[in-house]
């Protein structure tokens, strides 16, 4: 039986009336053609709310306003402290709403409402209130050179920043593209997840409450294919920030070359290796951690750590610890309910090619030591997979080489430090990589030799904002939401000074 406290969310989720219209140049305007997109909740079927689908000329509009707020100074040109203030109040205002934030991402996401609580909202607060404090501490430099001239190097703003965000961290993703862009004095075009749209919608509003001048932060919903494209073909951008698919940021790359050769920043897909030697001291908890490591946000991580490499010698019991940890914490249910730990996954189509990578696996050999399934749950409509793990996995298996994106783990046995590198390594992928030892020698030389962007040892996941997030190789190029990322926002300009 629910309690007071379990039904609050639903509560909440029921009187819910959220914002449906693009928002251009401050107002919420319907699509140019009128047309809408429904956001269908993935674990009852039923529609959230009918959001205005973005088209081309939406997004050129929104990028037209953008343009002329940046010549105007609205936003570049502002007070360095005023936009401080700006973007430190948005961020209260993010807090302040973080209820109906979170029920918007758990509903068209499918997110536990326990995880946006404790991760999704604080990180959209803390990712903005770090980059408003972070405004005026960028310096440009002014060389030695010689006596008869002065030089010196100003840091600005690119002008129009298009940023495209992902469905599986609606808010969170949002921000780690939008703040460094505002902070930096840009204008944004924000062009969210067409499965997700809504939390955007509620991050313009908020700008705007804060204080934000119209137009220099717009958000237009739409699909990809149209709306997405627009904005990253537009002559408006300076730049891209792309968080989502290698395919999809590979096409990012192809449009800013057809165009104005616009800068893009893309954070991509991954197959992160978590490796485990024999010595670590307490097993149990470590396949605890791997086991939150992976099955977290129903695997729908491109950091997600589902390549777990065990040395052999420990290979079976581990496979047992992190099955059993997984079986007992990761259950899918009611994604508004506090106490469940899983949720569906986005949308069916999603939820087929899951299933299809574990088919694939069951074909390939691989040992199947943990469920796979639809989940049990009765309507036709949701899109639950509860968590899946395989033992005896080859590095060369489906499983072992592209990213699924789901709660699907890949457990492969390893002959030690020298071998465990070259199967983490012997992947086209490069985000992210675990490292579990009580050999402090072994760990910092795996560190050193793992092709990636970010190591945890002895953890994963862990961080704060001064954590450059983001890959190498097919995992991509750019960094979110560290001060290099706010740097990455800005120009260079040369001023050479004759004195003589």
């Amino acid at each position: 039986m629910d309690t007071t406290a379990d039904r609050r969310w639903h509560r909440i989720a029921e009187a819910l009336r959220p914002e449906t219209r693009l928002l251009i140049d401050g107002q919420f305007r319907a699509a140019a053609d009128g047309q809408t997109l429904a956001s269908v909740n993935p674990a009852t079927g039923t529609v959230v709310a009918n959001i205005a689908c973005g088209n081309a000329a939406d997004i050129e509009a929104a990028c037209d306003a953008a343009a002329k707020r940046f010549r105007q100074g609205v936003w570049s040109r502002m007070r360095l402290r005023q936009r401080v203030d700006i973007l430190t109040r948005f961020s209260e205002l993010i807090a302040e709403n973080g209820a109906v934030l979170a029920v918007l991402d758990t509903l068209e996401m499918g997110k536990p409402i326990a995880e946006m609580g404790a991760i999704d909202v604080p990180g959209a607060v803390l990712t903005m209130r770090f980059l408003a404090e972070s405004i005026d501490k960028i310096a440009g430099s002014a060389p030695v050179t010689n006596s008869d001239a002065l030089h010196y190097i100003l840091r600005q703003p690119l002008g129009v920043v298009g940023c495209i965000t992902p469905w599986n961290y609606p808010l969170m993703m949002a921000v780690w593209k939008v703040a460094p862009a505002l902070a930096a004095g840009n204008c944004v075009v924000l062009k969210p997840a067409e499965d997700t749209s809504l939390s955007a919608l509620v991050l313009g509003r908020l700008f705007l409450e804060a204080g934000g001048p119209d137009g220099v932060f717009n958000v237009v919903p739409g699909r990809g294919a149209v709306a997405g494209q627009a904005l990253a073909r537009s002559m408006h951008v300076e730049k891209i920030a792309f968080t989502g698919s290698t395919a999809i940021g590979r096409q990012m790359y192809r449009y800013a070359a057809d165009t104005n050769l616009k800068a893009v920043s893309a954070e991509l897909g991954g197959k992160s290796p978590q490796i485990v030697l024999a010595d670590v001291e307490d097993l149990s908890s470590v396949a605890e951690k791997i086991a939150d490591g992976l099955f977290g946000n129903q695997g729908e991580v491109c950091s997600a750590g589902s390549r777990i490499l065990v040395e052999r010698s420990i290979h079976d019991e581990f496979c047992d610890l992190v099955a059993g940890h997984a079986a007992r914490k990761y259950r899918p249910g009611d994604p508004l309910d506090p106490e469940t730990t899983m949720g569906p996954l986005v949308n069916k189509t999603h939820q087929g090619r899951v299933l299809d990578y574990i088919d694939s696996a069951r074909k390939e050999g691989a040992t199947q030591v943990l469920g796979g399934d639809t989940a049990d749950r009765a309507a036709e409509a949701a899109c639950f997979v509860a968590p899946a793990l395989f033992a005896g996995v080859d590095n060369r298996m489906k499983i072992a080489q592209e990213e699924i994106f789901g709660p699907v783990g890949a457990i492969i046995p390893h002959d030690g430090v020298d071998d465990a590198v070259r199967i983490a390594n012997d992947s086209p992928y490069g985000l992210a990589a675990g490292v579990w030892t009580s050999n402090l020698s072994a760990a910092h030389r795996i560190a050193r030799d793992l092709e990636c962007g970010m190591v945890w040892i002895n953890g994963y996941m862990n961080g704060d904002m001064s954590q450059p997030w983001g890959g190498w190789k097919l995992s991509g190029h750019g960094r979110d939401k560290c001060l290099q990322a706010l740097i990455d926002n800005t120009q260079s300009k040369s001023v050479w000074v004759t004195l003589d």
